[in-house]
This record gives C-alpha cells, structure tokens and sequence, in this order.
C-alpha cells in the first residue's frame, strides 16, 4: 500500500521521536517535571480543589434528583451497583 506524501513525512518524524536518545527525551519533557518540582504546594492546593470541586458538584447534582436524595438506599444501591459494573468490565479488559 503506498502511503500519501504527508503520512509519510510523519511516519518519518514518529520514527526519528521513538528512535531519540534518552537525554533528548528527557529535555522534552522535562518543563513538566520543572514546574511541578518548582511549585509542588501549589500543584497539590490545585489537584485537591479540583477533586473536593467535582464530589461537590455530584453531591448538588445528586440533590436535585427528588427520588435519589429522598431514598438514600436507592443512592447507595445504585453506587454500589455501578461499582460493581465498571470492576467486572475493567476485568474483562
């Protein structure tokens, strides 16, 4: 199969990427590692106000269902259930 002229200059690119010296590597990506180690309070403040943001949104989205926050069991039932759904399919995979 013969490849269009475009594909085959990133095929060409892809190959010369995987095939760089680790060093190489390393200094692509090492803003990354930099910032983090540079503000690792702040990144932490960020990750938890992100996480404790999301839960809340849920608990308030989870509100304003009438059946699900009159009947706590069905809630529990229901988390538990789709627990137990994404375990046997993340099994399977």
């Amino acid at each position: 199969m013969k490849l269009p002229v475009g594909s085959r200059k990133v095929t060409e690119v892809s190959h010369k990427i995987v095939d760089a010296p680790k060093p190489i590597i390393e200094k692509l990506f090492n803003p990354r590692k930099n910032a983090f180690g540079r503000f690792p309070l702040l990144f932490t403040f960020l990750g938890g106000f992100g996480l404790v943001a999301t839960f809340y949104g849920f608990e308030r989205l989870i509100d304003k269902i009438d059946l699900l926050s009159r009947n706590p069991f069905i809630l529990l039932a229901t988390g538990v259930l789709i627990l137990i759904l994404t375990g046997t399919l993340y099994k399977k995979l």
